[in-house]
């Protein structure tokens, strides 16, 4: 999804496809880390 937005910003110049690409490519940088936080707390569960 990341690439496919790019090159549609890059053919057409649209900032509102840019700032969609901003905004999928920073999810994607922040869902590893609440990903290992819900693995975490199936190893330890908080009562």
């Amino acid at each position: 999804m990341l690439e496919f937005t790019w090159e549609l910003f890059s053919e057409t110049g649209n900032v509102d496809t840019y700032l969609l690409f901003k905004e999928i490519e920073v999810e994607r940088q922040e869902r590893p880390l609440v990903l290992k936080e819900e693995l975490a707390e199936f190893d330890f569960p908080v009562s």
